[in-house]
């Protein structure tokens, strides 16, 4: 009984674990995905209010308008804002939740990874709560 009781611990350790594959989620993910590829398309047409609506109320509170948004998005995430190519990678279980990798090759022909941290709002939808760039040739 006490190796049972260990392994299940243990199982439990590894899907809590930074970057643990999201078990199972794929309504989850299409959801998720789909609030990206939105985004992404406000951004593309410069919808600064509709882009703004697809972040967290906590993101919402701390840029307050979307003009504000939306000048931080064009400074400082121009593969995101203008993207030669996105692929979605796996959804992710970390310790803030779900987060959705993103791959995209930037306006510069440099490739990035995204890390998209979701958020699931009190009627199941999805807001995304922060996004954070990695150079792709770093492990993340």
């Amino acid at each position: 009984m006490g190796r049972v009781v260990a392994c299940l611990a243990l199982i439990a350790a590894v899907a809590a674990w930074p970057g643990t594959p999201a078990a199972g989620d794929a309504a989850d993910q299409a959801a998720i995905i789909a609030v990206i590829r939105a985004q992404l398309d406000a951004f593309r047409r410069d919808a600064a209010a509709e882009a703004f609506a697809y972040a967290s109320p906590s993101i919402q509170r701390a840029f307050r308008t979307p003009d504000a948004f939306m000048a931080m998005v064009r400074g400082g995430y121009r593969p995101a804002y203008r993207p030669r190519s996105v692929d979605f990678l796996d959804l992710v279980t970390t310790s803030g939740g779900l987060t959705q990798r993103v791959l995209f090759v930037g306006p510069d022909g440099a490739p990035v990874v995204a890390h998209y941290h979701m958020q699931r709002q009190p009627d199941g939808s999805w807001r995304i709560d922060g996004v954070t760039l990695y150079d792709s040739s770093q492990p993340v």
